[in-house]
């Protein structure tokens, strides 16, 4: 073989090569192939790894969720919740920050897990975000969207006076009230009882300032109430205030003399309180209801058991003070 044909060969060789190289795709690329474009503009992919169910997370919603940021050729994420031992709650328009991932999410549904990937105009831009996120980087977010609580609409309808909150339909009410049931229920799963309460109060005092037209509507608001209450009671007691917990134990009672958890919380309350008799009435009675249920059985047990120690630290006490009387 000549000299050029030996120079012709290797660079037919390196040119292969080098089309090898131009056309062997990222690993962006292998996932652009099965995603689709959310706005149509090739800004946002997205690719559905789990579905969910029900309706898309609507706008200033507060959502639970998980989620991992990663930039192309990196097996680990320069940002992520997964660590974490609760998951976050964020609120759209307030705690997140980027903006394809806000609107990414609103395409979502409770339950639903996703891959997005933004474009730098939808992520950080072309300045980036050094050191992390280098200049126009394109990035992969992975999402798992665990609930959402229509949070615009608790917001929507604080904004307003009473008088036109009055003027709301009582429906409407009770959804929010029970978005904020849900958003203290969430609280306290976590440990976060000060939250828990603040979002109960602010239930009951929306329920208070109604003012209603009919029996029918007044009972609507009582049986809306009742948990709150039993919420609030239990909340108290994890926060060591007993007196607290007794109060709004009472507040349930006087809705439902018989409910069965009202009696219990009281029953905690006033063991807490070293009222034993109280208790063991409260209890007593939370038995007559269930009396088979073994936290109600258990708790009686050991008020009993206290109340014996009160009673025999008394005995001795009044022992030693007749004993000393006669010694005088």
């Amino acid at each position: 073989m000549s000299g050029n044909g030996l120079i012709s060969s290797i660079r037919r060789i390196i040119s292969a090569e080098e089309r090898l190289r131009t056309v062997t795709p990222s690993p962006f690329d292998h996932l652009r192939q099965q995603m689709d474009d959310v706005l149509g503009d090739g800004g946002i992919l997205k690719e559905v790894v789990q579905p969910g169910e029900g309706p898309p997370v609507p706008e200033n919603a507060s959502i639970l969720i998980h989620y991992s940021g990663f930039l192309e050729y990196s097996d680990r994420p320069f940002e992520t919740t997964t660590n974490l031992k609760y998951p976050c709650m964020m609120k759209l328009g307030r705690d997140v920050t980027l903006a394809g991932l806000e609107l990414g999410l609103l395409t979502m549904q409770k339950g639903e897990f996703s891959r997005f990937l933004f474009q730098p105009q939808y992520a950080y831009g072309d300045m980036g975000c050094p050191p992390l996120i280098p200049a126009a980087a394109v990035v992969l977010y992975e999402v798992h969207i665990l609930d959402f609580l229509d949070s615009g609409q608790v917001d929507n309808f604080v904004a307003l006076c009473p008088e036109e909150q009055n003027t709301v339909p009582l429906s409407t009410l009770l959804e929010v009230v029970n978005t904020l049931r849900s958003f203290g229920n969430r609280c306290f799963n976590q440990s976060r009882y000060d939250n828990a309460k603040d979002r109960y109060k602010q239930a009951t005092v929306l329920l208070g300032n109604r003012e209603t037209l009919s029996d029918a509507e007044t009972e609507r608001i009582k049986t809306a109430l009742l948990p709150l209450y039993l919420n609030l009671s239990l909340t108290e007691l994890r926060l060591d205030s007993p007196n607290k917990a007794l109060k709004y134990g009472n507040k349930a009672l006087r809705i439902d003399s018989a409910n069965t958890k009202a009696l219990f919380r009281c029953g905690q309350a006033y063991l807490e309180l070293h009222e034993y008799e109280s208790a063991q009435d409260c209890l007593i009675a939370a038995q007559a209801r269930k009396p088979f249920d073994s936290d109600i059985n258990n708790l009686l047990r050991k008020v009993a058991t206290c109340y014996k120690e009160s009673l025999d630290k008394q005995k001795d006490l009044y022992s030693k003070m007749f004993r000393g009387m006669r010694g005088k």
